[in-house]
């Protein structure tokens, strides 16, 4: 196969320097903010009719390697393969959170809360659309068969704890 080559669009801003939530905290009041490059300020046009965005991102602050047999923290042993996890020590460190959109002003998009480290490198944006997104029959895969419901709870929610 032949490499790849991505450029960022822009940088995203956060508060967390060394510590981030599992995921995305809808009610964290914080300031979050996606800061594109101005020469792509004009693809941010109509955007702001959507409530919620996918952001693509560059987890650039690993160092972990990936291996394809991952046993989650939390899962009491299990061992799964890496593309039925969560975990962002993946072979490409691309990261997805969906993210409400607060305000768009200039080529800086405010958000809810977001689950990377300030200035993680930003891939791209897309708007969520219900229809085609929410999917009414998605289920928890091999999640649902853990006795972890209280911690599947704490991950959804994106709340920081410990495993």
């Amino acid at each position: 196969m032949d490499e790849l080559s991505l450029q960022p669009i822009g940088i995203i801003k956060t508060p967390y320097l060394d510590s981030a939530p599992y995921q995305p905290v809808d009610s964290d009041t914080q300031e979050f903010y996606l800061e594109l490059e101005p020469k792509y300020a004009a693809g941010l046009k109509g955007l702001d009719t959507f409530a919620y965005i996918y952001v693509l991102y560059y987890i650039d602050r690993l160092n972990n390697v990936s291996d394809m047999s991952v046993s989650p923290p939390w899962a009491g042993g299990k061992e799964i393969g890496l593309f039925a996890s969560r975990s962002p020590v993946r072979p490409n460190p691309i990261g997805l959170s969906v993210v409400r959109i607060k305000k768009i002003s200039g080529h800086r998009v405010y958000t809810s809360g977001l689950d990377v480290f300030d200035n993680t490198p930003l891939l791209d944006i897309k708007p969520y659309i219900n229809d085609l997104d929410s999917k009414c029959d998605a289920n928890n895969g091999w999640v649902q068969s853990m006795d972890e419901d209280e911690h599947l709870s704490l991950h959804i929610q994106g709340i920081p704890h410990d495993y």
